[in-house]
């Protein structure tokens, strides 16, 4: 019954109510009837009065009909004939008023029609202006504006969010391009440190650089623009410098690291790195001692597992 729509389960619960109407009736009638017919009958056999169409009234004498049974007979197929019809007058009218309940039902359900079309145009960027129309019919009236605080509710909520990942981005701007600054002018200053002094102001550079870019991803992302997801990536090297990120909680936790396989993706780097870098950071910290994690790229057909 689930798989039925709203308007098919109105039509056949129509019909059922309708088909049940009609049998009852169908009885009754049939049932009335043929006691009428068996009282003309015995009537006639008895030599009573018969009550002509056009009002009028006629003795009936049994006498004059040879056999007598001829009329009994007659009265018989009258009753099945009257049977037959009535079931075939019920049966009609039962499909046409289920055909009729459909159309109908159909359209006492077009306000719910135009508030499910209402509701498909919400998306997250006109939480703000976009409002269901409460000047329906009483049912949905409620509903409507049950669904529109809804509604601001999460406009509320989601511009809270905004708001703070918008100003947390800000507050990190400042002090992350001071950072990068100062590491520039100190390898600028300083060109002849040794190469593990060389090779750590490198990573910090990089992991500098890195966080300037998610910072201005969530600035983006605060002020709901299209984050740009059409730079070309090649998995392998990402994965080998996430992997070289990790080495000093991956070392201290003594958990192998290994990637197999390459495959290119179009998407953004920062989100993208963001996301493998989660994932295997997290396999790392709950893996046991002497664990290890394999991170494997497959491609087949236009997907990359």
């Amino acid at each position: 019954m689930k798989r039925f729509s709203l308007q098919w389960r109105i039509t056949l619960m129509s019909v059922l109510l309708i088909g049940i109407t009609c049998v009852a009736m169908n009885l009754l009638l049939c049932s009335s009837g043929v006691y009428y017919m068996d009282t003309i009958a015995d009537s006639l056999q008895d030599g009573g009065t018969v009550i002509l169409n056009d009002g009028g009234a006629a003795r009936f004498d049994p006498q004059l009909i040879t056999p007598n049974e001829e009329l009994i007979i007659v009265v018989d197929g009258v009753q099945g004939r009257f049977r037959t019809t009535n079931w075939y007058i019920t049966a009609a009218v039962t499909l046409l008023s289920g055909i009729l309940a459909y159309f109908v039902s159909g359209r006492a359900l077009k306000p719910l029609h135009s508030f499910t079309s209402q509701v498909e145009q919400v998306q997250l960027n006109n939480l703000a202006d976009m409002r269901i129309d409460e000047d329906a019919i009483s049912e949905f009236r409620q509903l409507s504006r049950s669904f529109n605080q809804m509604l601001e509710r999460l406009n509320n909520a989601f511009s809270a969010q905004r708001q703070f990942t918008g100003n947390a981005a800000h507050e990190l701007r400042t002090p992350l391009a001071l950072m990068q600054a100062q590491l520039e002018l100190f390898s600028a200053e300083h060109p002849d440190v040794r190469p593990e002094t060389a090779e750590f102001l490198t990573l910090l550079r990089e992991q500098t650089e890195r966080l300037i870019q998610m910072t201005r991803t969530l600035l983006e992302m605060s002020n709901l623009r299209q984050v740009a997801r059409n730079e070309r990536i090649q998995l392998a090297p990402m994965i080998e410098e996430i992997f070289t990120d990790l080495a000093p909680l991956s070392d201290k936790r003594g958990v192998t690291l290994t990637a197999e396989g390459d495959g290119i993706m179009t998407g953004s780097d920062a989100l993208i790195y963001r996301l493998i870098f989660n994932l295997t950071e997290n396999a790392v910290k709950y893996n046991r001692p002497g664990g290890s994690v394999r991170v494997s790229v497959t491609q087949e057909l236009e997907k990359l597992l």
